[in-house]
């Protein structure tokens, strides 16, 4: 358990993807969270297939009150710990919780991955996590493979 001002992040519990779950209401929501791969409308199991819960490090953000508050995933991709799937209740968004997310994640994948760059895909329309994520020092930059996400997500880095 790693700690922030008692808030909390810990590796994810599948209960917890049953509230995850409930966060996306449309499939512009999924497809924005999960990519254009993510099916929609979703199961349990469908989700859980998609967000790869048995490849990748889940982690889940819980407030002083212990309320499941946010969630995001690492992995190692291109040389870089890559955050992905990063989201906050919508009803907790503009109220730093995202933030503390990007951060208290960071510090719990540098421990399980030693290397020297962060990663992170985010698309150009979404404002608010693009504007997080620069107050984090996260810089756009060139992505190193083809992707076909390219023209609508931009690429972040930063220093680990």
């Amino acid at each position: 358990m790693r700690t922030q001002n008692d808030w909390t992040l810990e590796r994810s519990q599948a209960s917890d993807l049953d509230l995850l779950m409930a966060w996306f209401p449309s499939e512009r929501d999924i497809r924005v969270w999960g990519g254009p791969e993510f099916r929609y409308p979703f199961t349990s199991q469908t989700f859980r297939e998609d967000v790869r819960w048995d490849n990748m490090a889940s982690f889940s953000l819980y407030d002083p009150t212990d309320k499941f508050t946010g969630f995001g995933q690492t992995y190692e991709r291109v040389g870089r710990i890559n955050l992905a799937r990063l989201v906050v209740d919508p009803d907790r968004r503009g109220t730093g919780a995202g933030r503390r997310l990007v951060t208290m994640l960071m510090s719990a994948a540098a421990r399980l991955l030693p290397l020297k760059e962060f990663s992170l895909f985010v698309y150009r329309d979404n404002l608010a996590a693009l504007k997080c994520y620069q107050s984090l020092d996260f810089e756009i930059c060139e992505y190193p493979e083809d992707d076909p996400l390219a023209a609508e997500a931009l690429y972040m880095t930063r220093l680990v």
